[in-house]
């Protein structure tokens, strides 16, 4: 009995000692992962609950905010234009359309799915943080080094696209589209999913767009992106972001696309910047 008690302590030993210099199965990998996916999905709850409770201030001054006229956007809009003597065509003054539910169960789904998306983005940079725990142990010393402070930049950056497009691209999208009109015969009655969506994915898709310069990081540091490339392929990458630019914002002006581009055209330099920073320290560690 005392030989068979021994060895389970032994198996235990080993096993203990095989962890922590991380020589872990595939399944012992799955298990650490699926940990830290529920407390990011826990995390996530409690702000998807914390939305849920305060609904009323989430729809009237944060979802339905781009729609009236006080909007900050609007109202910032209108002083350059004043200052700059642009003309009466960049003041909102008034933004007239109106929002109906067809479904019977629409505006429940309405207050649980808005409540996710607040909890999903509020949540999203401890998602991060549980992830770069799950990454950390396995990377070197070098790999540890240069990709400090991984959680916060990529969390500002994304809630830096997310604002972006919440007071930039969703605004002068919603203007523009209700404006357009081909007759007068079609009112437009905007449902309230199609105007969530809207909102929802312009915001996010800018929050996304606004990682770029985490992207060429991790890219950077697997070898597969330089800075040298990038370099060279400026001019492509001017004419994508200028055509993801007039996707996004469908006015016609130029002013406005320019607005979106230019942020972009910043990033993308900045990104060359985080690449070229990245490959020195890769030669510094080679030599």
């Amino acid at each position: 009995m005392k030989n068979k008690f021994a060895g389970w302590l032994l198996l235990l030993k080993n096993r203990s000692e095989r962890n922590d210099i991380g020589e872990m199965s595939f399944f012992d990998h799955l298990g650490v992962l699926r940990k830290h996916l529920i407390r990011s999905a826990v995390a996530i709850l409690v702000f998807t609950a914390w939305a849920f409770s305060y609904y009323d201030f989430i729809f009237d001054d944060i979802i339905l905010a781009p729609k009236k006229e006080s909007f900050f956007t609007y109202r910032m809009m209108c002083r350059l234009s004043e200052y700059f003597h642009w003309g009466d065509g960049y003041c909102v003054k008034e933004i007239k359309f109106n929002i109906i539910n067809t479904e019977m169960a629409g505006q429940f789904t309405l207050q649980l799915n808005s409540s996710v998306i607040v909890g999903i983005i509020l949540g999203f940079p401890y998602l991060l943080f549980e992830l770069w725990l799950f990454i950390r142990p396995a990377l070197t010393q070098r790999e540890k080094k240069s990709t400090s402070g991984f959680v916060f930049y990529a969390s500002l950056l994304f809630m830096l696209g997310i604002l972006f497009g919440y007071y930039v691209i969703a605004p002068y999208s919603i203007r523009f589209l209700i404006g357009f009109q081909i007759s007068e015969v079609i009112q437009n009655q905007i449902t309230i999913d199609s105007y969530l969506s809207s909102i929802v994915t312009l915001s996010l898709g800018t929050g996304i767009i606004f990682e770029m310069p985490i992207v060429v990081l991790v890219l950077s540091e697997l070898g597969l992106l330089t800075p040298e490339l990038m370099r060279s392929s400026r001019r492509h990458a001017i004419v994508i972001m200028l055509i993801i630019a007039a996707i996004v914002t469908p006015t016609p002006d130029v002013q406005t696309m320019l607005i979106v581009f230019c942020p972009l055209m910043i990033l993308y330099e900045v990104s060359i910047i985080v690449a070229a920073r990245s490959w020195k320290r890769i030669r510094q560690a080679r030599q």
